[in-house]
């Protein structure tokens, strides 16, 4: 019966050590203004109980740094002028 116990106790401190892991905003911090030439990979993540907007995520690279990730403000201008960018991008097939 204790084994059982322990068992079941070891059960749910794992499953809220898990759950708790999602409950982070990714997007805490916004990133720099960008390069449109410079995106690899945009993201757009919709808005969750813990996170007060939709994450924007941006994948850039360059040759001094390599590929980094970015969020980025969706109230932004220049955030709203990149999601149309990239739309007409990705359509046309790069």
């Amino acid at each position: 019966m204790k084994l059982l116990t322990a068992a079941l106790l070891l059960l749910f401190i794992a499953m809220c050590l898990a759950s708790a892991e999602g409950v982070k905003c990714k997007c805490s911090r916004k990133g720099p203004k960008i390069r449109f030439s410079n995106v690899r990979k945009l993201e757009i993540k919709p808005r969750y109980p813990f996170c007060a907007e939709e994450m924007i995520i941006v994948t850039l690279w360059t040759r001094v740094r390599g590929e980094q990730q970015h969020c980025l403000n969706p109230k932004r201008q220049s955030t709203v002028r990149l999601l149309k960018w990239y739309r007409v991008w990705k359509e046309k097939g790069r």
